[in-house]
């Protein structure tokens, strides 16, 4: 994973670093996502992003975010790309998942889409949002998706 304030880390150093963040006041508030984009070239595109965005008394504080950005044979059918976009999304929020377990923290997920009410994705939106939710995630949609549409768009550029 990459983060433009820590660098090169680890998915371990990328927990503990999450963890870190996460661990002030009780005023504040911490909202941890997940999201993918993808975007084709000769090849697909795909930055897959985990960010922590920071809440006190529901104003935005900032955040950081990671990524990683994978290359893969170009996908050309769009319900093909949501679908891929998604899992990778869901295999890292598992993982984080799965660690926070571990330490015994309870820290909600949610699953940021690119998918939403109006455009292509729009006829994809229950089978994937159904996914995620049955997954135990919470999920997100455009235009509250920015993990996806906005972050994660930009990296795929």
């Amino acid at each position: 994973m990459y983060s433009i304030t820590y660098g090169e880390v680890t998915f371990e150093e990328m927990y503990q670093l999450i963890r870190n963040y996460t661990a002030h006041g009780s005023k504040i508030q911490y909202k941890l996502a997940v999201g993918t984009d993808s975007q084709n070239f000769s090849y697909t595109k795909v930055p897959i992003t985990i960010g922590v965005h920071k809440f006190i008394n529901d104003v935005g504080r900032g955040g950081i975010f990671f990524s990683e950005i994978r290359k893969v044979r170009k996908i050309t059918n769009t319900k093909q790309k949501i679908l891929f976009e998604t899992g990778l999304s869901l295999e890292y929020a598992q993982k984080l998942q799965e660690r926070f377990e571990k330490d015994n923290i309870f820290c909600p997920i949610a699953v940021h889409v690119d998918v939403g009410y109006n455009g292509p994705t729009a006829q994809f939106m229950d089978e994937v949002v159904g996914w995620v939710k049955s997954c135990g995630f919470l999920c997100e949609v455009k235009p509250n998706s920015y993990m996806a549409s906005s972050v994660a768009n930009r990296l795929s550029k």
